[in-house]
């Protein structure tokens, strides 16, 4: 009788935490000709605007951090020329190929992509559990550099964070003070918004207090099947921003979860691919009307 008391304790509990979520989906899912995905000439002209290819060269610098190297990607278009930044953030896998790979992948859309690893130069192993406060100096100290670059303009740059970069992308943002000022938009794939120290309920039910202070445009790309502590907060934080007047957006793509953008192998579906290609076009010109290079 225990266990029966205790297996349909937790059915109700999974019960209720889909009714959340899709309560918040629902919600936040608009519709129609006023939604802000709505595509006017292509609902009445048929018109698909053209997806920017460019060829893509790769080169790695070191940026210090004190006495800390930090080895970073550049990932830029092979044309000539300047081009907007976008500043790249690992989440805890590392800067590994898979993460790479996304980095070219957005360069190929026409910008330059400064991508740090911010493990290595610490003698941090993949997929830490803790979170040490100091890659947040030297993500900063990589942004800095991002910005001196000649080749990027205008002279600001979008902060792309991917699991857990989704964190130390809102550490820049607001602790650091860069928004607006150097960071003009927020891209988050499946970001982590809490700090990895705090405590298990804070991970799973609450976003960091840095989420509520952002003030520049926010677009979030997540799988429906995400896990519910990521989810969750996700759906949070943009239902937040969008209660308070600014400019927040989520996509929930259905039938993939973690990992769509760079799931390979075997166990790469169609719904990965349709949703990795989508959300990088999302991203792209999301990015580049808020860096004023439409």
């Amino acid at each position: 009788m225990r266990v029966l008391v205790v297996i349909i304790t937790a059915l109700f509990s999974f019960s209720f935490a889909d009714e959340f979520i899709e309560n918040l989906i629902r919600k936040l899912d608009e519709r129609g000709e006023k939604a802000w995905w709505w595509d006017e000439r292509w609902w009445k002209e048929g018109y698909i605007e053209p997806v920017p290819n460019y060829e893509v060269e790769v080169k790695w610098v070191s940026v210090y951090n004190e006495d800390v190297e930090i080895p970073v990607m550049v990932a830029r278009p092979k044309k000539k020329g300047k081009f907007p930044g976008v500043l790249f953030l690992h989440g805890r896998r590392g800067l590994d190929d898979l993460f790479q790979l996304h980095a070219k992948r957005l360069a190929a859309r026409g910008f330059v992509v400064v991508a740090p690893d911010l493990y290595t130069g610490r003698f941090i192993e993949r997929f830490p559990i803790y979170h040490d406060p100091v890659v947040e100096d030297d993500a900063e100290k990589v942004l800095d550099y991002a910005l001196s670059r000649e080749d990027i303009h205008p002279k600001k740059v979008c902060v792309y964070g991917l699991t857990r970069g989704g964190f130390y992308s809102l550490r820049l943002l607001v602790a650091k003070g860069r928004q607006k000022k150097d960071i003009a938009c927020f891209v988050g794939y499946y970001p982590h918004l809490q700090d990895p120290n705090r405590p298990e309920p804070m991970q799973v039910y609450r976003y960091h207090e840095d989420v509520e202070k952002i003030e520049v445009p926010v677009l979030f790309l997540i799988g429906r099947e995400e896990q519910y502590q990521r989810l969750r907060p996700a759906l949070m934080a943009i239902d937040f921003l969008r209660s308070k007047g600014r400019e927040a957006y989520i996509v929930v793509y259905p039938g993939v979860g973690r990992g769509f953008d760079f799931r390979d192998g075997g166990r790469r579906k169609f719904a990965d691919d349709l949703a990795a290609k989508d959300a990088i076009i999302r991203a792209t010109k999301f990015m580049k009307k808020h860096l004023g290079v439409e």
